[in-house]
């Protein structure tokens, strides 16, 4: 490994050499760890799961360690210099998982929540402080006079400043970022009477004064953290969808050159462009197919479950999967003009949107906080002119702005939150947005998908028992040799059933149309009804023909999710709307709609389609919650008033959803309405409370009656009350 210096004139050495051995170190470091591999694995859902993943790719010549993030759904592999995702998607199908490439590099700003571990280290400071000074306060509480009692103020003061200026830090920079653009937010009066409380008190100390509240400075600050924890944890799972689909963008591609095949950046890509695409790859770019014939995994834009043929002439689009033939695909449009990158950014268009979103405690806010500055101020303007003692007067506004610090109100709506956020996690739903209940106790129209979240995306097969012992017996011999979700379901099926295959040799699939093997004499085939030389149907089947006999009819259903009949039932019961919107062809969607007795549906919705039909629902006034699994629900959920995705859900539709789903029910989802009414009235509740306090308390402050110690107990109080009061609904 060589370096290269590039030489540079400083006054310090040092400051020269930092940098020069920092690079050395990281190139070393790299060089040492190799390459970062990043695979999304869908299918991944439980303790066994991470097992078989990380012993089956650790096992894998040239793979270090492989760690599997089982909320994210992702495995991140280190690797030495020359393994690619190329060579470990293979190894991790043979394991019997599906698995994608992901960018790591979009990724990474989505790593880890610093900003929660930065606010509980400003919290344990604050509390150990607080703790520490209240021992003081209870010794000058109890009659320490003149030099023993200046003591325990000047210790309690050495405490309480380093505290203030480090675990203050967030209501600080808040504070000033709002007063520079000339507004005010929650955290200007709270930074206010952090820091009057702690310059009164300071103050009084160095006058020898009877009472300092270093004690009441502190733990404003301890209570007010708790309730910032809290919000930032309820929000630290929030990531952006845009984001995430960008990075389902295959990296890198197979360009077909002058000088033959080469793999090249898809930055790199032209229009005009020839790819090759082999089978198990993702297509890398927009295009139309110019040589071979396949079929296509075409879930990402359209939620079909099941997939769709592509020969010469038919049109891809990027990140859609090619599953059995090798593609040649000339490209018609690559990186940013692709399909996906359009509907990523109908996706960040979408978020933006519903970030508009204010929530209560920001709408009680708007009103509170100028009305809060001018009672105090005026407080101090009318002792002071009474008085005529400016330290009477700033003790006595000092103890307003405390006694009226919106700490109660800070904690009303994090701590409600956070226990209806318990309460539906061990029903099976992981709220991720801070105000995702607060949207969904508004919500008065439902849209569901269909294919992966009304139904699981998976075949069954139906009519088995229709059929001869030797139909079934060659069938399963057959679909045992096919990678495709029609053979694999009628495989399962045969086994569940007991059936043994029937001795066909000589199988091979043909990409694009099925199955054919030799039974003794006779050509048999398993596949597209063209192929064997039937009449398709409506319904979804594979056609089976043995020699020269007529052709039979294998059908398939998807399947439906547990309780998602009684959960329509339960949805309409509560007076709400219900949709079914899908990217599936009309037969099994209007089947699907009349089993489940949902009059409004739409079938063969593109992304666009979608995300535009909730966009008109909202137009005409309704709160719309959307229920959906796809990348092509992705603009949909993220353009709703609140939106749900099962956990199978890929990543960027997880991304892009207010709540998660982790069970295979839907129970939950009708539940979740009602849980979300019962919160917001427990934060309203508490909005109520934090107001009879201020009326009570504030009159007191006012007058004189209210020291800042006082009206710090009183703060701590009302923070201990609405407390108390959010905790009702966990039950």
């Amino acid at each position: 490994m060589t370096a290269t210096f590039t030489p540079s004139a400083s006054a310090c050495p040092a400051c020269d050499a930092a940098p020069t051995a920092l690079e050395v170190a990281a190139a070393a470091r790299k060089a040492e760890e190799g390459e970062r591999i990043l695979l999304s694995v869908p299918a991944a859902h439980c303790a066994a799961c991470i097992s078989t993943l990380e012993k089956g790719l650790e096992a894998v010549p040239g793979v270090r360690s492989a760690r599997v993030n089982l909320t994210l759904k992702r495995v991140s592999v280190a690797a030495d210099p020359g393994v690619t995702a190329e060579k470990l998607i293979p190894e991790v199908r043979l394991l019997g998982y599906e698995a994608h490439e992901l960018d790591a590099g979009m990724l990474s700003a989505t790593d880890g929540d610093p900003a929660s571990r930065d606010l509980l280290m400003r919290l344990a400071v604050a509390g150990f402080a607080m703790m520490n000074i209240m021992l003081l306060s209870v010794a000058v509480w109890s009659g320490a006079e003149a030099a023993t009692r200046d003591l325990f103020h000047w210790i309690s003061a050495a405490i309480a400043l380093p505290t203030i200026v480090f675990s203050g830090q967030p209501f600080f920079r808040s504070a000033w970022s709002a007063l520079r653009v000339g507004r005010t937010n929650m955290d200007v009066p709270i930074s206010l009477g952090m820091i009057l409380a702690t310059g009164t008190s300071l103050f009084e100390t160095m006058q020898s004064g009877e009472h300092a509240y270093f004690d009441a400075a502190v733990s404003l600050t301890f209570f007010l953290l708790i309730g910032r924890y809290l919000d930032q944890r309820s929000r630290a799972a929030a990531r952006s969808a845009a984001r995430e689909l960008a990075a389902l963008e295959v990296p890198r591609a197979m360009r077909i050159g002058a000088a033959g095949e080469e793999i090249v950046p898809v930055a790199e890509l032209r229009a005009g462009d020839l790819v090759k695409i082999l089978p198990g790859v993702r297509v890398p770019a927009d295009g139309i197919v110019e040589t071979g014939e396949s079929e296509i995994d075409r879930s990402l834009l359209t939620g079909e479950s099941l997939p769709v043929f592509a020969g010469p002439g038919a049109e891809l689009a990027t990140g859609e999967v090619n599953l059995t033939g090798p593609l040649t695909l000339r490209v018609t449009a690559a990186g940013k003009d692709s399909s996906l990158h359009r509907l990523a950014d109908l996706v960040a268009v979408a978020e933006a949107g519903r970030g508009r979103y204010t929530s209560i405690a920001d709408r009680v806010v708007r009103y509170y906080t100028p009305t809060v500055h001018a009672v105090a101020f005026l407080t101090f303007v009318g002792w002071f002119w009474i008085a005529g003692d400016a330290r009477l007067s700033l003790n006595i506004a000092a103890a307003v702005l405390i006694v009226t610090c919106p700490c109660a109100l800070g904690l009303a709506v994090p701590a409600v939150m956070t226990a209806a956020s318990g309460r539906l996690f061990r029903k099976g739903l992981l709220i991720k947005d801070g105000t995702a209940l607060e949207r969904l106790a508004e919500v008065d129209t439902v849209v569901f998908d269909k294919t992966g979240t009304l139904t699981l995306g998976k075949p069954e097969a139906m009519n088995l028992d229709a059929h001869s012992a030797r139909a079934v017996q060659v069938a399963a011999a057959l679909a045992a040799a096919s990678s495709h979700p029609l053979a694999q379901a009628l495989a399962e099926a045969a086994r569940a059933a007991g059936v043994s295959p029937a001795p066909v040799k000589e199988l091979r699939e043909v990409p694009g149309y099925g199955v054919e093997g030799r039974l003794g004499a006779e050509t048999v085939r398993l596949g597209r009804a063209a192929w064997v030389g039937a009449e398709p149907g409506e319904t979804t089947a594979a056609w089976l023909r043995v020699g020269a006999g007529q052709p039979v009819e294998f059908t398939f259903a998807d399947r439906l999710r547990p309780d998602a009949e009684p959960m329509i039932a339960a949805l309409k019961s509560k007076g709400l709307q219900v949709h079914l919107l899908s990217g599936d062809a009309e037969p099994p969607v209007a089947a699907l709609a009349e089993r489940l007795g949902i009059a409004n549906w739409i079938s063969g919705a593109l992304p666009e389609d979608k995300a535009a039909f909730v966009a008109r629902l909202k137009a005409e006034g309704r709160r719309v919650l959307m229920v959906g699994d796809g990348l092509n629900d992705t603009a949909a959920l993220a353009g709703a008033h609140v939106s749900v995705s099962p956990a199978s859900a890929l990543d960027a539709a997880r991304t892009a959803s207010d709540i998660v789903m982790l069970g295979a029910s839907l129970a939950p989802v009708a539940e979740a309405a009602g849980v979300a009414r019962s919160a917001i009235a427990r934060i309203r509740e508490n909005i109520v409370i934090s107001n009879i306090y201020n009326l009570v308390a504030v009159p007191l402050a006012v007058l004189g009656y209210c020291t800042p110690l006082f009206a710090a107990l009183a703060m701590s109080s009302s923070s201990i009350t609405v407390t108390l009061n959010a905790l009702r609904v966990r039950r």
